[in-house]
């Protein structure tokens, strides 16, 4: 099986960026995947918007307070995936076809034995966690019914997740991007058709979204079947190789574990909206859909610093991956600031578009500035996050985040929900400058060079 390196893209789409003009090749990369992210998050929020404008608040809470448990249990699934793209990445990068085969099938068959696991455990952990957020016994039986549907039918979204991680960690990420499109339309064509002509609530939305995840699931497979290079998906040499497993393992574990624990810890952050009732919970839904939104150039940034640096340092190439993630950071910082901007002039019109009470709409109004606000430093502060699991290096990721996360962050949302009188909005603002103290450790950590190695050499 060959593999041609001659060019920086090829048919197929994959690209090399260990070579040419690092701008040309960060716009090229990058602008598909917030597009693509976009796509995403359009259908969410029309996922609430539905639920809405044509079931009820109550139905809204129902949804949006499903979203930290889906995180929590696919989170970990998300995090094993980054470790599967690091390490294509540095094959790609170092030119290693037999090492990148291998790396391609042990993780589509890893993907296949994981969804196996996590549909058990969503269907039989869900419960648990709507009873520990303190769910309200007016929204529980939606959030219920709408979290059985969706695990249930998780397999398709991790499928598609791992594949189309794939295509990006070989620096293709425009046909990941086709595909998010047309799972947009469908999910929103399916929402109002579930929703608005069937009748079928909270449920139409559940089963919209996971058919809508296994077209994708399926589109993607197709894809990387049909390949000619290295990376072709071949359904016989589907192996779990040890040593693949067991790389993938030493980078991925710790940052399932890490996003995992970060979701979980939301669980706690819900469970505090919920002390406040459901109006809170439909307010702090509705500001959540439009972060959702205005954190695509984070994670987009990010992940093209997986990709780039990542080839670069499976290439051998330090200084070129030093230059390139100095570049990408700061070019993070200033797509979110003005991102932030927009935002400050959206925080009264975006929550017009539910159909919820005064009191949420007022409240998501001034969450959004808040996020607004501190917008740059958590640009900054996920691009080092992304600059470090780029070189392997996600246990360092995990103790200065996931371990900040619960002695620091959850320790003052529950102190000073609990036992002070202060809003949920000074309570949130207080958390997110707490933050600050994670941008200087990364920075530190980011300076001294510690992700600065060849994992597959």
């Amino acid at each position: 099986m060959s593999f041609s390196f001659s060019q920086k893209k090829h048919s197929s789409g994959a690209r090399l960026m260990t070579e040419g003009n690092i701008a040309k090749q960060l716009i090229l990369f990058a602008l598909p995947l917030l597009v693509g992210n976009l796509f995403q998050q359009l259908y969410n929020t029309v996922d609430s918007i539905v639920v809405g404008n044509y079931v009820s608040k109550t139905a809204l809470a129902a949804v949006g307070s499903t979203d930290c448990i889906i995180n929590t249990i696919i989170g970990f699934f998300s995090g094993l995936s980054t470790g599967a793209g690091v390490v294509i990445s540095h094959n790609f990068g170092s030119r290693d076809d037999k090492a990148l085969h291998c790396t391609v099938h042990t993780t589509i068959a890893l993907t296949l034995v994981l969804a196996v696991f996590f549909t058990i455990a969503g269907l039989f952990l869900s419960p648990f966690f709507l009873r520990l957020m303190d769910t309200p016994e007016d929204v529980l039986p939606e959030s219920s019914r709408y979290l059985t549907i969706y695990f249930a039918g998780v397999s398709g979204l991790m499928l598609y997740n791992m594949g189309a991680g794939i295509l990006r960690a070989v620096g293709d990420s425009t046909r990941p991007l086709y595909i998010l499109i047309v799972c947009a339309i469908t999910n929103i064509i399916l929402d109002l058709v579930f929703v608005i002509v069937f009748h079928m609530g909270v449920s139409g939305v559940a089963y919209a979204t996971i058919i809508s995840q296994w077209i994708s699931a399926i589109l993607v497979l197709s894809i990387l079947t049909k390949e000619t290079n290295a990376y072709k998906l071949v359904w016989k040499d589907l192996r779990i190789d040890k040593a693949t497993t067991l790389s993938i393992l030493r980078i991925g574990f710790p940052a399932g574990l890490q996003m995992a624990v970060t979701s979980f810890s939301n669980v706690f952050v819900q469970s505090y909206i919920n002390h406040f009732g459901s109006s809170c919970m439909a307010g702090w839904t509705t500001y959540g859909k439009l972060d959702k939104f205005c954190l695509l150039p984070i994670q987009s940034v990010g992940l093209s610093v997986t990709t780039f640096v990542g080839q670069n340092l499976g290439a051998g190439n330090m200084k070129e991956a030093r230059d390139t993630d100095n570049k990408m950071i700061a070019f993070s910082v200033f797509c979110c600031t003005c991102v932030a901007a927009v935002m400050f002039v959206m925080a009264p019109l975006f929550p017009k578009l539910y159909n919820t009470n005064a009191e949420a709409r007022t409240l998501a109004k001034y969450l959004i500035m808040i996020t607004a606000f501190f917008m740059p430093q958590n640009a900054f502060l996920h691009a080092t996050y992304f600059t470090l699991r780029s070189g392997g290096k996600t246990i360092i990721t995990f103790l200065f985040d996931s371990v900040f996360i619960w002695v620091v962050s959850v320790t003052i949302a529950f102190t000073l929900s609990r036992f002070t009188g202060l809003p949920v909005l000074g309570i949130y603002a207080m958390v997110q400058a707490a933050d600050m103290l994670k941008c200087v450790i990364g920075f530190i950590l980011v300076k001294k060079g510690v992700w600065l190695q060849n994992i597959v050499s």
